[in-house]
């Protein structure tokens, strides 16, 4: 079996080891995220929800441990979906040509970024995890040793699927668009609405119907919606909200992520077949 992939993955993950700019900004970020705006928001929605009886028999879950599961996916996504920003530099200085003129097939560049990017997506949330802890973020409360590896598994495995649909997605628009303006006012169209309309910093019970539905099938709230599974459990309240989940509800998150990957990984092995530079 060939594993000319390899050649890939490893350039792009010494690329992002060597430039300590990306290394750090890459990191440091969510950690922000969660340090700033996760506890300052935090503080703001527990206050304002401190007055809601809890439910008898159901677990109570602060705005901080809802929201790291919501950072989580959403560095994902903007990691994954800028991803691709590589290739359309390999392609500006005819790097692109050269490995496209190797005998590497190209399902092998492919799936070698994509794998460089899903390692990338698990040292982030794997930061985010172990800082969220120490900031007080309730992930895998009351969890046996057992049910938390086996957490961590079913939260790595929806990032690893997540990550790689966008950034299939990403290096199709990088080898489609000649310039990285527009490739950057591209990916700043769709991130907007992928963030705002899903559940990532809140919940989406009070969104207009339309908005609601759309949430829905939105990959970000597929995301969001396992990881609160995986970390929180399948019944717990949040600012007065209660939420319920099913292994249906997870099991369709999954299905819907797949689906999501498989049709984004399609469209990248049409356009790289098409490429000409």
């Amino acid at each position: 079996m060939s594993f000319q992939f390899r050649a890939i993955y490893w350039r792009d993950m010494l690329k992002f080891f060597r430039f300590k700019s990306m290394l750090i900004s890459s990191l440091v970020q969510p950690v922000m995220w969660l340090a700033f705006f996760g506890l300052a928001m935090s503080e703001s929605f527990d206050q304002l929800t401190s007055l809601v009886p809890p439910m008898e028999g159901v677990q109570n879950v602060d705005y901080l441990t809802f929201m790291g599961a919501g950072i989580i996916a959403m560095d994902v996504l903007f990691s994954s979906l800028f991803g691709g920003t590589s290739l359309m530099f390999d392609k500006k200085f005819s790097l692109l040509r050269e490995t496209l003129a190797s005998p590497v097939p190209r399902f092998h560049i492919i799936l070698g970024v994509g794998l460089s990017g899903v390692t990338k997506a698990f040292i982030q949330t794997s930061m985010i995890i172990g800082f969220g802890k120490l900031i007080g973020m309730d992930f895998f409360k009351g969890y046996t040793l057992t049910e938390t590896l086996i957490s961590i598994i079913g939260i790595f495995l929806l990032v690893g699927i997540f990550t790689l649909g966008f950034l299939f997605l990403s290096g199709s628009i990088a080898i489609t668009i000649e310039n990285p303006e527009g490739m950057q006012s591209i990916l700043t169209l769709l991130s907007m609405p992928l963030f705002f309309v899903s559940n990532a910093l809140y919940p989406i019970e009070s969104f207009p119907a339309i908005l609601k539905f759309l949430s829905m099938f939105n990959p970000l709230t597929l995301l969001a919606d396992g990881i609160r599974y995986f970390a929180l459990g399948d019944n717990f309240t949040v600012i007065g909200i209660h939420y319920v989940y099913t292994l249906f509800d997870i099991s369709m998150s999954f299905l819907g992520l797949m689906i999501f990957a498989l049709a984004m990984l399609a469209t990248s092995l049409w356009r790289f077949n098409k490429v000409d530079v």
